[in-house]
C-alpha cells in the first residue's frame, strides 16, 4: 500500500489520494477518529500528509499532528456532537463529561473519548483527598477532625505556623489537618470535583504540581500577612485546581 500511494518512498502522500484513502476506508474506523483524520487533512497547507502523523494519530499520541487537527475547530463536523449519544455506560458517560467540562471544541472532546483509557487514573487527586486527609487525622489521633478548641491542636507536628517556618515540613504537612467538619468536607467536595477531571486529562504530574504549588504559596502567604497565625486545611490548593479549571470556564 505504501509503494502504490508513495513510490518515492518519501514518507508523505497527497492530500487527494489521504482523502481517497478515508473515503474507501472510512467505515472501518471509529467515528471520532475519522474526524480528527479529516480534520488533519482539512488543516494541511502543504498539500501532503506525513505517515508518522498518520501512524501517531491512529495510535492515540497526542502529537503535533493532533495539534494540526484542532486547528480546524470551526469546521462544521460531518457527524453527531459527542453529547448527542446514546447508549453510552456510565464509565463513558463519566468520560464524556469529563471531556466536556474540561475541553472546549468538539474534535477535542472527541478525541480525548476516544483515546482516553483510565490507564493510569486519577490516582493523586483520590489519594490526597481520601487517603491523607483521614489517615492521620482518623488512624492517629484517633479522630476525623481535630477542632480548634482540642489542646493538642496547636502542639501537633503537621499544622503550620510562621514562628516555626524553620521546620520546612509544615509548608506541606499543614494540608493534612482542618479546623472543623465543615472546612474539611468543603475541601473534599471541591477537590474531588475539579481535581479528578483535570487530573483526568492533564496528568498526575502536572495536577499534582500546581495543587503543590498552591499549599506552599498558602503557607508562604501567611508568613508575609500574619505572623501569629496558624495555618491549616487545603485550601490553597484547592484555590489552585479552581484558578487552573477557570481558563477551561474563559475558553
Amino acid at each position: 500500500l505504501l509503494s502504490q500511494f508513495d513510490p518515492d518512498n518519501t514518507g508523505y502522500i497527497s492530500t487527494e489520494k489521504f482523502r481517497s484513502l478515508l473515503q474507501r476506508h472510512g467505515s472501518e474506523l471509529d467515528p471520532h477518529k475519522l474526524e480528527v483524520l479529516l480534520a488533519l487533512a482539512d488543516s494541511n497547507s502543504e498539500g501532503r500528509i506525513c505517515y508518522q502523523d498518520f501512524v501517531n494519530l491512529m495510535s492515540n499520541k497526542r502529537s503535533n499532528s493532533f495539534r494540526q487537527a484542532i486547528l480546524q475547530g470551526n469546521r462544521r463536523l460531518c457527524s453527531k456532537a459527542l453529547l448527542e449519544e446514546t447508549g453510552l455506560s456510565l464509565s463513558q458517560r463519566l468520560i464524556r463529561h469529563v471531556a466536556y467540562e474540561t475541553l472546549p471544541r468538539e474534535i477535542d472532546r472527541k478525541w480525548y473519548y476516544d483515546s482516553y483509557t483510565c490507564c493510569p487514573p486519577p490516582w493523586f487527586m483520590i489519594t490526597i483527598t481520601i487517603v491523607a486527609f483521614f489517615l492521620y487525622n482518623g488512624v492517629v489521633l484517633d479522630r476525623f477532625v481535630l477542632q480548634v478548641t482540642h489542646p493538642s491542636y496547636l502542639k501537633n507536628a503537621l499544622l503550620y505556623h510562621p514562628q516555626l517556618r524553620a521546620q520546612a515540613w509544615r509548608y506541606l504537612t499543614y494540608i493534612f489537618m482542618h479546623a472543623g467538619i465543615e472546612h474539611l468536607g468543603l475541601n473534599v467536595v471541591l477537590q474531588l470535583l475539579v481535581g479528578v477531571p483535570l487530573e483526568m486529562v492533564h496528568g498526575a504530574a502536572r495536577i499534582s504540581f500546581v495543587y503543590v504549588a498552591g499549599v506552599v504559596a498558602g503557607s508562604l502567604a501567611v508568613s508575609v500577612a500574619d505572623m501569629t497565625a496558624p495555618v491549616v486545611g487545603s485550601s490553597g490548593g484547592v484555590y489552585a485546581l479552581v484558578s487552573a479549571h477557570l481558563a477551561n470556564i474563559v475558553m
